[in-house]
Order: C-alpha cells, then sequence, then structure tokens
C-alpha cells in the first residue's frame, strides 16, 4: 500500500514561484508595527492565510572599545517579561539611512560616538511572520559624549569582554546580539589575518 500525497510534488521550476496573494487586510495598525492577514496561492494550486506583522527595519550596533570590551544595554522586554543584555539597537525612522539610526541609537543609548563604522550586513530577525530586516554595524574608536535615552527606556549601559561574550553566548540570549557577534567575530579574524 502507497501513500497519495496530498499534493502533486513541486517541480524545482515550481519551487521558486513567489505565491500571489490574492487578498489582503490589514487588522492592526500601531506607533511600531502593523498586522496584516494575506491570503495566498501556493505553488500546488491550493490557497493559504499568513499573518505578517510589517516592521519598517532596524539596526544593531557593536561598540567595540580599545580593550576589546562592547557595549551592552540591559533593559526590560515585556513580551517575555525579563530584563536582557542586548546590543544597542532601533528601529529606523522614516526614509531614515541605516547608518543614520546606528549612529543615533549608540549616541542615544550608550553616550558614545564612533569615528570608524562598518556595516556587518543585513539578516531578518524572524522571516517567518515578520518583514523587519537588520542592519548590523560595528563601531570602533569610540568617544563618551553622554546617553540621551527616549523616555519610555529604562537602560543600563553594561561593558563587556568580548572575547567573553564569544565564549558564553548564553549569557545574551537574543538573536540579534548572537548574529552580530558572530558577524564582529569574523571581521576580528579577517583583520588579525590581514596583518599578520
Amino acid at each position: 500500500m502507497t501513500d497519495t500525497p496530498r499534493h502533486p510534488p513541486i517541480t524545482p521550476a515550481v519551487r521558486d514561484v513567489i505565491p500571489q496573494v490574492i487578498s489582503s487586510r490589514q487588522i492592526y495598525s500601531g506607533k511600531i508595527v502593523d498586522l496584516r492577514v494575506d491570503q495566498i496561492v501556493l505553488p500546488h494550486g491550493g490557497t493559504a492565510f499568513r499573518e505578517v506583522v510589517q516592521h519598517p527595519g532596524a539596526i544593531v550596533v557593536a561598540a567595540l572599545d580599545a580593550e576589546e570590551h562592547v557595549y551592552l544595554v540591559r533593559q526590560y522586554r515585556h513580551p517575555i517579561g525579563r530584563y536582557l543584555l542586548e546590543l544597542p539597537a532601533g528601529g529606523l525612522e522614516p526614509g531614515e539611512e541605516p547608518l543614520a539610526a546606528a549612529q543615533r541609537e549608540l549616541r542615544e543609548e550608550v553616550g558614545l560616538v564612533a569615528d570608524r563604522w562598518d556595516h556587518l550586513g543585513s539578516f531578518y530577525s524572524t522571516p517567518g511572520y515578520v518583514s523587519e530586516v537588520l542592519h548590523a554595524f560595528l563601531a570602533r574608536d569610540l568617544r563618551e559624549v553622554g546617553p540621551d535615552p527616549d523616555d519610555d527606556e529604562d537602560i543600563v549601559v553594561v561593558r563587556y569582554p568580548l572575547r567573553r561574550l564569544l565564549q558564553h553566548p548564553q549569557d545574551v540570549p537574543d538573536a540579534k546580539t548572537l548574529a552580530t557577534l558572530l558577524l564582529v567575530d569574523i571581521v576580528r579574524q579577517g583583520d588579525v589575518a590581514n596583518t599578520t
């Protein structure tokens, strides 16, 4: 006895077809995100509903000082009901370039400005249901100017050895922080290789 497939097999030619949206309904519009429900046509011809959290994008900054320490922020995250240590991060304002947002967030949250900026890359935070793309930056040659957090932010800045974070990633269970630290480590290894 053989199992009959529920749907016809998807051929390689069909596999990369972008599903067509046949209906879309916005069900929430907020300060940071919007939520919509799309009905799409699947590659095999059926339809499905997809909930999509629309996000304007964000930045995350690894500020690395001359002693190889990075600056983290400890703040309360209400959706999970706990405090986390994270790299400084924040959403893009309308029309704002990612580098300008990174410079703004580092100054506001940590009170630092940097003379050297490297774009480490961009990645999706949770592409299964959120459109947010994060732009990761490495900031070096740091100078203190004093923090200026938003009125609703209660942030504690923590200076932390980068080597320890890379050896104990469980200390920062935040995906954007972990991904960015991995990118920083790759860049640092390349810097060392280029100087030898």
